[in-house]
């Protein structure tokens, strides 16, 4: 609840309170299952709206958008106002833009392979190191070519491309083995079957439409329906990755503000950090450090505080602890890890206190006017204005179609790209082949028929003096053979008058 320019969050002995200009501190909400963590993710996002921040959150479980619906009379409610004497409070929907990955409860959310990364299309993909490498490469061959990445078609061909000229491009990029293109474009199966496809494409989402403010100047509340995402968690935590880093490079540099430019929750955060690459975690760390300067505060919720890294953990300065439950010796020791996390309170011992806590209630420490933390305070969280559950979908319906956002991300539109200019390629390369064997075979059958010619001329010329050699020898035998005659006819003549 937004109260005399200071977020209300909760009260026990006395009011606890969030500063505005210390929101780009970031956050933590932790606590088990069924302590509250929910309605207190809600009653900020409300009371950041209220205060004209836009919000970004994902609604795993499909309760949040109730966000978007009045609350209606509710008996304990009604009880929990009248026992911390909350003055003012009244029942309010909330400006709320709904989105999904699959376009199916909200307006598409799409990205391009080349803004994701290699990094990130890596974990997105399960790749190891050596694979890792060999998709850097794929992104650098497209990017000194000019071929734009834009979706899993783009990716797939360019993969494909590098795979089938591999030799060439060894000794300029470094080794591509084909076992590793193999397992990119297995893992890209695996990937359109989880709807990588519909994530990838254009027009690509534009992080500036969820920072806006409704016309009555409250924070548009930008919820991810994620109930189907969730599913699939690399998905999901790769793509709120993703969110924080385009937030991180496009926003500009604002230093100390009087309030967050927008404030970002990341639901299930453990899903972040769940087998990252070192690589990847520094990533996240480098962001979450440097983007409050760009007046982006994060919010993590989780079970434990120990779901975190401690380089993380070092980085939330306002947390909300809900009830741990110590069962185990593991347990405990989460419990007491995390109450050493708090500033003591004399009044009571912390590390006892967490098990202790009921539903709604929480250990709350937030920063002071000077950035340090205040004492941790026992309290219990304000009740939220807006509806309490899920909400009708022909409400949900009603709110995309009226959304100026739907005109512009509805229809996805398929550019020329990668897979069509390395197609026109390929197709050019074939039609040159194919004019080039015919060319061959012309020449081929050209030659055959100057052969044949030069063949026949020659054996025609052959018959030809073959003939007039055999009538001559003829005609030449018999003259001799006449001749003959004679001679012997003369000489047998001679001899016998001689006798006589």
């Amino acid at each position: 609840m937004y109260y005399d320019n200071k977020i209300w969050i909760a009260k026990g002995e006395n009011p606890v309170y969030l500063l505005p200009d210390k929101a780009n501190r970031h956050g933590l909400i932790a606590g088990a299952t069924g302590t509250g963590k929910t309605v207190t993710l809600k009653v900020l996002a409300e009371s950041f709206s209220d205060c004209g921040v836009p919000v970004f959150l994902a609604d795993v479980k499909g309760d949040l958008a109730g966000l978007a619906v009045q609350g209606s009379e509710n008996p304990k409610i009604q009880e929990r106002v009248e026992e911390l004497g909350v003055e003012g409070f009244k029942y309010s929907a909330y400006p709320v833009r709904f989105w999904d990955i699959y376009g199916e409860c909200g307006h598409p959310v799409r990205t391009t392979v080349s803004e994701m990364g290699a990094l990130m299309l890596a974990r997105l993909l399960g790749l190891n190191e050596t694979q890792t490498g060999v998709l850097s490469i794929i992104f650098r061959i497209a990017d000194d070519k000019g071929l734009l990445l834009i979706d899993m078609k783009d990716l797939r061909a360019m993969v494909q491309y590098v795979g089938e000229h591999a030799k060439e491009f060894t000794l300029e990029y470094g080794s591509i083995s084909t076992q590793s293109v193999g397992a990119i474009l297995r893992s890209l199966v695996a990937l359109e079957d989880q709807g990588g496809n519909l994530f990838f494409g254009e027009p690509d989402l534009d992080v500036n439409d969820w920072i806006q403010t409704a016309p009555d100047g409250r924070g548009y509340i930008n919820i991810l329906h994620s109930v189907k995402l969730i599913h699939s968690p690399v998905l999901y935590s790769t793509f709120l990755l993703w969110m924080l880093s385009e937030l991180f490079e496009t926003l500009p540099e604002v230093g100390d503000v009087d309030k967050p430019k927008m404030v970002f929750f990341f639901d299930e955060a453990h899903l972040l950090f769940k087998d990252a690459p070192k690589v990847l975690l520094q990533k996240i760390e480098q962001v979450v450090r440097l983007i409050r300067s760009k007046g982006v505060g994060i919010y993590f919720v989780t079970q434990n505080p120990s779901d975190l890294p401690d380089e993380i953990l070092g980085q939330l300065g306002n947390r909300i602890q809900h009830a741990l439950r110590a069962f185990t010796p593991s347990d405990q020791k989460y419990v007491k890890a995390a109450a050493q996390t708090f500033r003591a309170n004399p009044k009571f011992n912390v590390e006892s206190v967490i098990s202790e806590l009921s539903i709604g209630e929480a250990l709350i420490s937030c920063l002071d006017e000077n950035g340090s933390p205040n004492i941790v305070e026992r309290a219990f969280i304000l009740p939220p204005q807006s509806h309490i559950g899920t909400i009708d979908e022909a409400v949900r319906r009603q709110i995309i179609l009226s959304c100026p956002m739907r005109e512009k991300y509805a229809q996805m539109i398929d550019n020329e790209s990668a897979y069509e200019i390395l197609k026109d390629r390929e197709k050019k390369q074939q039609l040159d082949t194919k004019l080039n064997n015919q060319g061959q075979k012309e020449q081929y059958n050209s030659a055959r028929r100057v052969n044949s010619s030069s063949s026949a001329r020659r054996v025609s010329s052959g018959r030809k003096k073959t003939g007039k050699s055999f009538i001559e020898k003829a005609a030449n035998s018999a003259a001799n053979t006449i001749g003959r005659e004679i001679g012997r006819t003369l000489i047998r003549g001679i001899l016998g008058s001689l006798r006589k």
